[in-house]
């Protein structure tokens, strides 16, 4: 709980800081890919995490796979290391991409379907969500071939849930109970 309060800190002062700068847009595309990195390369992560590993060869690490980042995310991954915080990097990241979009007025639409999103439907889901909720909205696409077909949609603590799976079980429980 005391990382998670952390990151939360540090994503607020590095946004505090880029929006002086204006370099809020540029910065959180470098902690999109900082938060996607990490996540993917199982490697990087046990790096970071290792207390073994040395600071200089983490830096050295993180400068190298993150050469083009703004002057400002590297200015964090400096601090970082400074107080001896650099396990948080990847939450301090995706902290800093979801206060950008509150900032933004920005939201995730999580889009679960059986098979990948066409670019057509993509453009009718993101039009339907922003007629709902009259913001600018991200598609986060999830596939998840146990709904069968349909889709289940999830913007913010709103869910609707069209897939077949959903209807055959709701059939199931007509059924049942009858």
């Amino acid at each position: 709980m005391a990382g998670a309060r952390a990151a939360i800190r540090y994503a607020k002062a590095v946004l505090s800081l880029a929006s002086d700068k204006n370099t809020t847009e540029v910065v959180n595309k470098d902690m999109k890919l900082i938060a996607k990195t990490i996540a993917e390369s199982t490697e990087l992560n046990n790096a970071l995490q290792n207390p073994v590993v040395s600071s200089s060869v983490k830096k050295a690490i993180l400068l190298d796979a993150f050469k083009d980042s703004n002057e400002m995310t590297k200015n964090l991954i400096e601090t970082l290391i400074t107080n001896k915080r650099l396990p948080l990097l990847q939450e301090v990241a995706l902290k800093y991409n979801l206060l950008f979009d509150e900032l933004t007025g920005t939201q995730i639409a999580q889009v679960t379907t059986a098979i990948p999103l066409t670019d057509e439907l993509r453009v009718k889901v993101l039009a339907k969500v922003k007629e709902l909720t009259g913001k600018d909205v991200e598609i986060k696409s999830i596939i998840d071939e146990s709904i069968l077909g349909g889709f289940i949609l999830r913007v913010g603590d709103i869910q609707y849930n069209a897939s077949i799976a959903n209807k055959l079980n709701k059939l199931k429980r007509e059924f049942t109970l009858n």
